[in-house]
């Protein structure tokens, strides 16, 4: 089984380094924004919020402003020579509405950065793999709720933009092996929804063939969850696919149910498959880096990436 070849990796942060506050999604409560913004200030980073962070779409109350300005603050962000990351505010809905009105040229010509982001942000994750080959932070965001009041979500994310070679073992106490066993990879995934809802777009990934999966979600019932797997493997998406670790599965109903579906839609696939593994929608949500080399180890509960997350 081949594995894909690792992405660039983005350097780390240092002290007094600029980072940009955008939202490709959904709406930004302000004294959350607020909060962040002190967070990241006390660790000696330069934030500076994108012009329409705090816009509300006049007709979808769902989105922070138009996909045109959604998109030109992201691409304003990126390709200021100043900026070294590019952080999210918030996810929700809206990224794939406005993935396509960048200019992915711009982008890969403004050089590599730190992007980071999750839930919805998966659709810019897959963007940045395939347009870009970059690898990305799946992690905390600058106005969740995670990030404001969990000091683990804090130092884990922390310790990966500055000091990435202490977390290159990534490990969930509570991670427990649904399908035993060790397998190596690179590393990509994201909100599963997002996965499949971006399967025959353009500039979307084929497969995850030679792959360590990390998935997770949110609001999602079984049948939802069964659905998407099952548009996944009759897609051929998974065919290859090296290993699986599942984060977390808020508001997704019983977990018993969600595990039963897990086993009958991931269990013969014939790989490691490892569930409780602590990132997502969860509490103290791991941050995960997206497009390295990696091993999964499902009984012991660890990813160990080949090289720090950030150079």
């Amino acid at each position: 089984m081949t594995s894909p070849t690792p992405l660039t990796r983005p350097a780390r942060l240092a002290a007094g380094a600029r980072v940009a506050v955008v939202a490709p999604s959904g709406p930004v409560p302000e004294e959350r924004l607020q909060a962040g913004l002190d967070i990241l200030r006390g660790w000696d980073l330069d934030p500076v919020v994108a012009p329409h962070v705090l816009d509300r779409h006049a007709g979808f109350d769902y989105l922070a402003g138009t996909d045109t300005d959604r998109a030109a603050d992201f691409q304003a962000a990126w390709c200021d020579p100043d900026v070294a990351a590019v952080l999210c505010a918030r996810g929700g809905y809206g990224a794939q509405r406005m993935v396509d009105l960048l200019d992915w040229d711009a982008l890969r010509a403004a050089g590599p950065k730190v992007f980071l982001g999750f839930s919805d942000i998966t659709a810019l994750h897959e963007a940045f793999a395939t347009r870009m080959g970059l690898a990305t932070l799946h992690g905390p965001m600058v106005a969740a709720v995670d990030f404001l009041k969990n000091a683990r979500a804090q130092e884990h994310l922390r310790a990966t933009l500055f000091e990435p070679e202490s977390v290159r073992t990534i490990a969930s106490a509570g991670a427990t092996p649904l399908v035993p066993g060790r397998a190596r990879g690179v590393t990509l995934g994201g909100c599963v929804s997002l996965l499949a809802a971006d399967l025959g777009t353009p500039h979307a990934r084929a497969r995850a063939r030679g792959g360590l999966l990390l998935i997770e979600d949110i609001g999602e019932e079984a049948y939802r969850l069964d659905r998407i797997l099952t548009q996944l493997l009759r897609a051929g998406w998974l065919d290859g696919v090296a290993g699986i670790a599942l984060g977390s599965w808020v508001d997704c109903g019983p977990y018993e149910g969600l595990r039963a579906v897990f086993a009958d839609r991931l269990g013969g696939l014939g790989v490691p498959v490892v569930e409780h593994f602590g990132f997502g929608h969860c509490e103290g949500a791991l941050t995960i880096p997206f497009g390295l080399g990696a091993e999964l180890d499902a009984e012991a509960g660890t990813l160990t990436l080949d090289e720090p997350a950030l150079a």
